[in-house]
């Protein structure tokens, strides 16, 4: 007979290897709203199944948690950025110990699938998206000269991103999912704000104050320096996330009357897993 201590362990690694283990979902989650592509009203019926997915991975799904980490707030490692194609800005950074802030409040405002390719587009809106971190950074922007390392935030209101994603679908154990296999997006943003200390390496205060005011009054220059920036961590960061959700739950689940790879590709391009 097991004591309470062994079975207590016993239990912890019989759910942890349980949640390592889940390769894929093979029953439908009950917030998972069925659509069919051929019907009229599939994009209203897509955005609030993706929607409910979404809001399901905010509030933790273990198998993407355990992969991803959690959505909000999210870390990221670090990202080296260079601008060098204005005449206004020329800058080389390095941002590093990134919290991103901002996707739990997202809305996903229309989910648009492919008919040809079941691809997607999708029109999403954060309220408030945050980036804070450290920054190295040497160049010039909106003609400054900079140089200077130390903590940085981005904060931008009203964030709008038209997301494509280019996918390729294959089988899983009798199912049909979803490869995701490039994301790009398009930005539009209704305000920025922005605070670097140490500019000029800590030299002066007040120049790094009245610098600071600058970009804030300037914020329309200063973001299309940094949109690059803002644009690759984005894609970079959907893609990952994108890519781990939907190897988990199958294609079938969204889409009813979605083709599997043979009836879409052919034969010779048909792929499994």
């Amino acid at each position: 007979m097991f004591d309470a201590l062994e079975l207590g362990l016993v239990c912890f690694f019989v759910t942890v290897v349980y949640v390592k283990g889940l390769e894929y979902y093979t029953e439908k989650p009950s917030y998972i709203e069925s659509c069919r592509i051929k019907e009229p009203d599939f994009t209203n019926c897509s955005t609030r199944s993706i929607q409910a997915f979404l809001n399901e991975v905010i509030k933790g799904i273990p198998e993407i948690e355990a992969s991803f980490g959690p959505i909000d707030p999210m870390k990221q490692d670090q990202l080296t950025f260079t601008q060098t194609n204005s005449y206004v800005s020329s800058i080389s950074a390095n941002l590093s110990d990134l919290v991103i802030r901002g996707f739990g409040k997202t809305i996903v405002k229309e989910s648009k699938v492919s008919k040809k390719d079941f691809s997607w587009q999708d029109k999403i809106y954060i309220p408030r998206f945050r980036l804070d971190g450290k920054y190295q950074m040497v160049g010039s922007v909106l003609i400054i000269p900079l140089h200077g390392n130390g903590n940085i935030f981005i904060e931008i209101d009203d964030l709008d991103i038209l997301l494509n994603a280019k996918t390729r679908l294959y089988e899983k154990g009798g199912y049909t999912f979803y490869n995701v296999t490039d994301v790009s997006v398009k930005l539009k943003v209704g305000h920025v704000r922005t605070y670097l200390d140490n500019l000029f390496n800590g030299h002066s205060k007040e120049v790094e104050q009245s610098t600071n005011e600058f970009f804030n009054e300037n914020w329309r220059s200063f973001f299309e320096t940094f949109r690059p920036l803002i644009k690759e961590t984005l894609q970079s960061t959907l893609f990952d996330l994108l890519k781990k959700m939907f190897s988990l739950m199958p294609a079938n689940f969204f889409v009813e009357d979605i083709p599997n790879s043979l009836q879409l590709y052919g034969r010779k391009s048909r792929l499994t897993a």
